[in-house]
């Protein structure tokens, strides 16, 4: 299989990991050989829930007996979908009222996008400097990391950035300004969290001149910090709200979400204004639908943070330079790229999944499922302790 894999399957790197995956069960995935690993990446924050988790199993059974795909996005009215959009639109604040649901995190970015153009009739977009919404074209344009365009450029014009937590750069939204897109917490970057009132001070001056603000929530999103959105810890509301990832429970989904007034613009001049055929699918739906009732239970959200803190109890040692992020959304510090990328693998070897991040090369993620057990942690925590002092 292994063989196969490198010889049919596009690579992104030269370096996979390369584990033969036989099953995964709860917080472990399972290789050919029936060796276990602790599964500290969750498919990069996507499994919330763990795997096989049997209510998200469930409700794809139940949905694979009825139908499958039956017409494209917003022509037929489909039970899940519905349910699942207004569960969502239940649990925000009043300013969204409309879902519309994709594909994948890096189409809800091109959605929200074409929305906030369509809307301000304004072609610029400000993203952050080294940020990371999606790897389309029209994603990678808003993304501020050059080592990763410059092979692609050109990307779409008019695109300017700011630095994250920067206060003073704010000024740089102007009346010519269609949306300013930043992710809540920057996960590529490092796990950057926002500073007390950055993003408050942003949705200020968007509306100050008439820009729309995109929250970028693929990741930080679906209770990763302890609420639905990170967001909701913010003190502000977005104009347009991005997620993806965690949502779908383990399968591909994503949605932008806004008002009904803003994502009536894509109804007309022109209609049809942005199109998908699988959006919305109703076996992706019923396997979110699933995951969303579970992780809206209180308890859920509220031990994020107590394991949060967990972490951050154990994960203290000489080589540990820092421990960033928030809720299950974190990243160890360590001095360079080579002892990053040797953790990440003495880890593998000791059966726990680590990863690295996008652009922060001294990072090593931790981005375990959420129903993670206090008793898995601790001895997660204590693999990555014997590695170090190693």
């Amino acid at each position: 299989m292994k063989s196969d894999f490198f010889k049919y399957q596009a690579q992104t790197t030269n370096t996979p990991l390369s584990i033969e995956i036989s099953h995964a069960k709860g917080t472990f995935v399972y290789d050919v050989n029936n060796k276990k690993y602790l599964d500290f990446i969750a498919g990069v924050s996507a499994n919330t829930l763990g795997h096989n988790n049997p209510k998200i199993n469930d409700a794809i059974k139940k949905q694979v007996d009825k139908y499958l795909h039956v017409m494209v996005y917003g022509e037929f009215v489909q039970e899940a979908p519905v349910a699942l959009s207004k569960l969502l639109i239940d649990n925000l604040p009043s300013n969204f009222d409309q879902v519309y649901l994709v594909n994948s995190g890096t189409e809800a970015t091109e959605g929200a996008l074409k929305l906030a153009k369509r809307v301000t009739g304004r072609s610029e977009m400000i993203g952050a400097k080294f940020s990371y919404h999606g790897n389309t074209q029209g994603a990678m344009s808003v993304c501020g990391a050059e080592d990763q365009n410059r092979a692609f450029r050109p990307l779409l014009p008019n695109t300017k950035f700011i630095e994250f937590n920067n206060f003073d750069k704010i000024a740089k939204i102007t009346t010519k300004t269609a949306c300013v897109i930043l992710e809540t917490i920057q996960g590529g970057a490092g796990f950057i969290v926002p500073e007390k009132g950055y993003l408050k001070k942003v949705k200020e001056r968007c509306k100050e001149v008439g820009a729309l603000l995109i929250l970028d929530e693929i990741q930080s999103g679906i209770g990763r910090t302890g609420k639905l959105f990170e967001f909701q810890n913010q003190n502000m509301s977005p104009d347009i709200i991005i997620t993806g990832k965690g949502l779908g429970g383990g399968l591909p989904i994503g949605a932008f979400i806004a008002s009904s007034k803003l994502m009536s613009s894509l109804k007309n001049n022109p209609k049809l204004g942005h199109i998908t055929t699988f959006g919305g699918n109703p076996l992706i739906a019923s396997s979110a639908l699933a995951t969303l009732k579970e992780v809206l239970k209180p308890d859920l959200m509220r031990n994020v943070l107590k394991k949060e803190n967990l972490f951050r109890e154990l994960l203290v040692h000489p080589k540990i330079k820092e421990v960033r992020g928030k809720g299950l959304m974190l990243a160890i510090i360590v001095d360079d790229a080579d002892q990053a990328s040797k953790l990440i693998l003495k880890a593998l070897d000791n059966g726990l999944l680590l990863f690295w991040l996008l652009f922060e090369s001294s990072a090593v993620r931790i981005t375990p499922p959420l129903n993670i057990s206090i008793d898995e942690i601790k001895q997660g925590c204590k693999i990555i302790l014997n590695i170090l002092d190693e």
